[in-house]
């Protein structure tokens, strides 16, 4: 069973940075895709950015220019590197990877105040 656990969430104002990361218990590099999704309040969770096993990375376009995923196997940890923190990137953020099914973590609240 594989176990993913995300830190690094806080409070932080507009403008500000944050760094998530995302601490697996099997080797990172026998995963599919992994992924920092995100769910705000009464909306579904959507995906803000992923990297596959070959090193693709997409990103939503809300993403797109201020936020930078990345991983380091030999820790066995993906990060999300958020810059240019908006209000409305206030979420509970969790971290997925897919191997021969989907993990997910238990999430890392961010709230950016105005």
């Amino acid at each position: 069973q594989v176990q993913l656990v995300e830190s690094g969430g806080g409070l932080v104002q507009a403008g500000g940075s944050l760094r998530l990361s995302c601490a697996a218990s099997a080797s990172i590099v026998s995963f599919n895709v992994m992924g920092w999704y995100r769910q705000a309040p009464g909306k579904e969770r959507e995906l803000v950015a992923r990297i596959t096993k070959g090193g693709i990375i997409n990103y939503a376009d809300s993403a797109e220019g201020r936020f930078t995923i990345s991983r380091d196997n030999a820790k066995n940890t993906m990060y999300l590197q958020m810059n240019s923190l908006r209000p409305e990137d206030t979420a509970v953020y969790y971290c997925n990877a897919v191997q021969s099914r989907s993990y997910w973590g238990q999430g890392t609240q961010v709230t950016v105040s105005s």
